[in-house]
């Protein structure tokens, strides 16, 4: 059984270094971290050399003392697992532990991440440390539970040391068999790459055209990481299962080439994710339409929620980021890390810990800003933290255990993750038409979840959702078809995009029409389609009889063709040699309704849709938002929490049609009110 993330209270904490700091200091730290309203803290990720200076000698003098100093003030303990960072004693005597990039070029101490999973000597050392870790720390005053490694698959996420490719040798022999089913699988024999021995079969390598590798095995090379990774997760959870089991175990991260899912079912009590909404800064798109900014990580968390209803967030942003060289974010302004911490718990979170007490004055993150600057004295960040720390000391108790309520989930899967890396085709359209979809349903404060199909879904877990979406789904099995399929026939409704349904679990294409696996479900092919770029014109869609409803065809064009009757025809393409040609149908099947949309979707596409479905927001009875502010609603027995959200600077008026209470203030509101920039609500 699951441990919770938050049984009595809400726990909101921030990330310690004692190994940086002068152990006098520690007093007056957690003496301050208490009277800001925290009650957690985080340590010991990168610690191994503290822990184990050479091999075999364990010390654990400077962190019981740190440990102990904490649990005396009453804080709690997440203790990190240190193998994010081997020493240099060991990728020195031992340096097939070391990772190797795609072009040979071993990577070396000096930084973090440069280990590779498959190394069975890693493996053996890795074990080592956290079982004494455990051994020592299971029953200890104030150790709460566990952080597995940090970050998995950050930095870096691809592996090609001779490990590495052994091991996926391995894999591919139990995941096949036989080289004749490898062939098969691989399409082999396209350009005569068969192979007649599995000496002869590795993971990509370099090729004469650069990072070129066969499609079939560059999806294969993805699975085989992801198991890999688990499989090193998995030898530090049984080690603290079985040496720690009074304690719970997460990890953090949301990384590439790694099923969080799976993970999270087979080690994990619960998830933990990094929130870092700054760096909408630094990465944003200047052509964008209505950009979402630092809202945009509420999708992110929409993702986390999926892999773990309640979660943890083991790091929130709380000062300006950045490492020497990159990542060089601008300041959060006043209000922005109190909004960023209520956006994590209004999606979901029962645990906050701020990254990190005071900044580092020494190595690649002394820009990575923590909520204490290096003199130490006060400033706004710590008395922002203090007001929140009050505000959920009284309000957090209503707040844990509820989870979150949505009609609308955004369908992903991993196999169209991975494949898409790699093929344009399809990968870049699921992307945008995620972004899009969520950013049309959060200007009309409609929240909704994200959900991963996988081989175990059931469509009693399809039929919470009124509507589905699942844009571009290339891959897309018979299997999967028949189980969507029951979710329509039981009433659902479901969008697919443009690139759906032809290809199989190999990535290779049906010979079969457009599109595929989901032929049967949208009655309609496609008769022929095209990519929208370059020097081809863009296209649009005129949307029924209404001639002034036109919205932008982007990025890809299929055109369709009606084959049953109980197909009607919502849109037709308005531009280009097949102006007038169907591009966005409906069928009624069963008690429910497949729509297609022939291109990539733009934000006024997703609106004519959620206009054709008979969206509206659960709050549109006794609640009026303007765009800039977001609604989450979390629900757990007869509480229910409606959390506002204002991602403008400026304020925010709305209008209440019921009376609420603000949980954080104790206020009635009712009628018109005012929110302050960046201002937070939660009614109930």
């Amino acid at each position: 059984m699951k441990t919770p993330v938050a049984a009595e209270r809400f726990e909101l904490g921030v990330c310690y270094y004692p190994e940086h700091w002068p152990e006098e200091m520690w007093a007056d730290d957690y003496r301050r971290m208490v009277e800001t309203g925290f009650t957690i803290v985080r340590m010991g990720e990168f610690a191994w050399s503290i822990f184990e200076p050479e091999e075999g000698n364990y010390q654990f003098g400077l962190f019981d003392r740190a440990i102990d100093l904490a649990h005396s003030h009453g804080l709690k303990v997440i203790l990190g697992t240190p193998t994010a960072t081997p020493p240099a004693w060991l990728t020195e005597r031992y340096p097939e532990v070391l990772n190797v990039t795609h072009d040979g070029v071993t990577l070396h101490h000096g930084m973090r991440r440069h280990y590779n999973y498959s190394s069975l000597k890693y493996r053996e050392l890795c074990a080592q440390i956290v079982t004494r870790l455990a051994e020592h720390y299971a029953d200890y005053p104030g150790v709460a539970g566990w952080q597995i490694d940090n970050e998995l698959n950050c930095e870096i996420n691809e592996f090609y040391s001779e490990s590495d490719h052994n091991a996926f040798r391995g894999w591919l022999q139990h995941k096949y068999g036989t080289l004749e089913k490898l062939n098969e699988a691989w399409g082999a024999v396209f350009w005569n790459q068969t192979y007649t021995s599995w000496s002869q079969v590795f993971l990509p390598r370099p090729t004469p055209v650069p990072r070129q590798p066969n499609p079939h095995q560059a999806l294969d090379e993805k699975r085989f990481i992801s198991d890999n990774t688990i499989s090193f997760a998995a030898l530090q959870a049984d080690i603290l299962r079985t040496k720690a089991p009074k304690q719970w175990v997460t990890t953090n991260g949301l990384f590439g080439h790694l099923d969080n899912h799976e993970m999270n079912d087979q080690l994990l009590d619960f998830f933990s994710y990094d929130s870092y909404p700054q760096f909408s800064t630094i990465s944003s798109n200047p052509s964008e339409q209505n950009p979402l900014e630092d809202r945009s990580w509420s999708l992110s968390l929409s993702t986390v929620r999926s892999i773990s209803p309640n979660f943890c967030i083991m790091e929130q942003q709380s000062g300006p980021g950045g490492w020497v060289n990159r990542m060089d974010m601008p300041s959060p302004k006043p209000g922005q890390m109190r909004l960023w911490t209520y956006q994590s718990i209004a999606h979901g979170a029962d645990m906050v810990l701020y990254f990190r007490w005071r900044t580092a004055t020494m190595g690649n993150e002394i820009y990575w800003h923590g909520i204490n600057d290096y003199h130490n004295q006060p400033n706004r960040r710590v008395r922002e933290a203090a007001k929140i720390g009050q505000e959920l000391a009284s309000a957090g108790k209503e707040i844990i255990g509820t989870r979150n309520k949505a009609s609308v989930a955004i369908l992903r899967d991993y196999d169209n993750e991975w494949d898409g890396e790699y093929d344009v085709w399809h990968g870049p359209f699921m992307w945008q038409s995620n972004k899009e979809w969520f950013k049309a349903l959060t200007g009309q404060h409609i929240p909704n979840d994200v959900f991963y199909l996988r081989d175990n879904t059931t469509a009693a877990e399809l039929a919470r959702y009124e509507v589905l979406i699942y844009p571009h789904p290339a891959i897309l099995s018979d299997e999967t078809a028949s189980l969507l399929d029951e979710y329509v026939q039981q009433g659902g409704k479901l969008v697919f995009g443009c690139r759906t349904g032809y290809k199989d679990k190999r990535g290779q294409c049906y010979m079969r029409p457009f599109p595929g696996a989901a032929r049967e479900l949208c009655g309609i092919t496609v008769e022929e389609f095209t990519m929208v770029k370059g020097t081809r014109k863009p296209t649009f869609i005129s949307w029924g009889q209404d001639a002034e409803s036109t919205t932008g065809a982007d990025a890809f064009n299929d055109i369709l063709q009606v084959e049953e009757d109980s197909v009607e025809i919502i849109g037709t393409y308005a531009s280009d040699y097949y102006a007038g040609k169907p591009a966005v149908t409906k069928n009624v099947r069963g008690k429910g309704e497949v729509w297609y949309y022939g291109a990539v979707f733009n934000e006024d596409a997703a609106l004519q849709m959620i206009r054709l479905l008979g969206l509206r927001s659960p709050a549109a009875d006794w609640l009026e938002l303007p765009r800039e502010v977001e609604l989450q609603i979390r629900e757990g027995g007869a509480a229910s929490l409606a959390f506002l959200l204002n991602y403008s600077e400026e304020p925010a008026v709305i209008q209440l049609r019921e009376q609420k209470t603000d949980l954080l203030t104790g206020n009635t509101l009712s009628g018109t009110f005012t929110m302050d920039g960046f201002g937070v609500l939660v009614l109930k």
